[in-house]
Parts: structure tokens; sequence; C-alpha cells
């Protein structure tokens, strides 16, 4: 039934500070630009919808709505983080080039079956980027890996005594 990601979509502060992360800093190319007018209910707004294109046809978007109040605060990876797939070879590279170009840039996280490394973007969305390792595939295998015990385990640790 579903078949994939198309987008997630997020604020951002300034569409041309957005886009010189996500293309110029990322590499993902600017897609696709929707201005909107009109809300579906009627309701005169100005937004503007950019998309930002990954190699796997999926895109990461962001709406800049100047006239709509929206709280901008550097998030906590635990409370939101964009992760994005690359190759193990692209993760030194991009840690430089975040230290170079002054982007808060931290890691390389060891998590077992992947590795990543980790940015701040300009509207204080943590990205990260990670890089399978061999054995991703059987680490993210729910008949080898006992997700469903470990998440009923977590559930009963909550349980009031």
């Amino acid at each position: 039934m579903i078949k994939g990601l198309h987008h997630n979509a997020y604020r951002c502060k300034d569409s041309e500070e957005t886009r010189k992360f996500y293309e110029d800093f990322l590499g993902l190319p600017l897609a696709g630009v929707l201005e909107i007018k009109e809300s579906k209910t009627g309701r005169q707004t100005n937004a503007l919808h950019t998309f930002y294109e990954m190699d796997n046809g999926s895109y990461l978007a962001f709406f800049e709505v100047p006239d709509t109040a929206f709280e901008f605060k550097d998030q906590h990876d635990y409370d939101l983080h964009i992760a994005l797939e690359v190759e193990h070879d692209v993760l030194a590279p991009m840690m430089a080039k975040g230290k170079e170009n002054g982007v808060e840039t931290r890691g390389v996280a060891d998590h077992r079956f992947i590795d990543s490394i980790y940015f701040r973007d300009p509207n204080g969305y943590v990205i990260e980027l990670t890089a399978k390792r061999p054995n991703h595939d059987e680490a993210m295998d729910p008949s080898q890996n006992s997700a469903r015990s470990k998440l009923d385990a977590w559930q009963q640790s909550k349980a009031p005594i």
C-alpha cells in the first residue's frame, strides 16, 4: 500500500538561507518551488514551499510562511532529527566540509549498525548523515533483532507498580 516517502516538510526561517544549506552545502538540488497564496479553506496566505531532491527520488521540503508565527529553536537529536543515508566514504569529507564552513558539526557516532555525523541547519534542525555497516540489514530485521519483545519489555518497565 505505502510505496515510500515522497517528502517530509518542515518550516524554515528564510528560503534562500535554507537553499544554501541543502543545495550548496549538502548537494541536494532544488527541485521544485510552489508559491501558495490561498489555503484550501480559502484563507489568504503567503507561503513558499521548496523541495530538495535526494538520489532515490524522495524530497526534503520546507515552508517559509512569514505571516504565520512559528517558534524556531535548536532541536535536540532526541526531539527531532533528519537522517539522510550516504556512502561510508562521504562521512569524513562532509565532516571536514562542515567544520571548514562554520556549520555546527559533530560525530562520528558509532551506532553499531550505522555510523553517523551531525550538522545543525540554519533553522535549528539536526541533520544526520548516516552510512550503513555490513550488518545493517540483519540489525534491522525484526525476525532477528527481537524488536517487538524489546518494545514490550520497555513498555512493561514503565508500567506503574
